[in-house]
């Protein structure tokens, strides 16, 4: 019985280590892709809004600022990763 515990514990440490590796070595064209469905997603929650409530309704209002939100949040990611990458060429000189 211990040992079955023993092999389950060790088994699951290998798997989180994998799932955590799989998350820390997400590639930039990941973060864009994601990144781009959530502005996408935020224009259409911004469509819908001006639909049913109008131009200029306090809903629309909130949903563009969700939607720059959402895109400045992008920008940020992909500065992060230019900077990142930039940090790593000067580190290998």
């Amino acid at each position: 019985m211990m040992l079955r515990t023993l092999k389950s514990t060790v088994i699951g440490a290998i798997l989180a280590s994998f799932l955590l590796a799989g998350v820390a070595f997400a590639s930039p064209s990941d973060r864009d892709d994601k990144c781009e469905k959530r502005v996408r997603k935020a224009e259409q929650r911004l469509d819908q809004a001006v639909r049913r409530h109008g131009e200029g309704s306090r809903q629309a209002r909130q949903r563009r600022e969700q939607l720059e939100q959402a895109r400045r949040n992008c920008r940020n990611d992909r500065d992060h990763d230019q900077n990142r990458d930039h940090d790593h060429d000067n580190d290998r000189h």
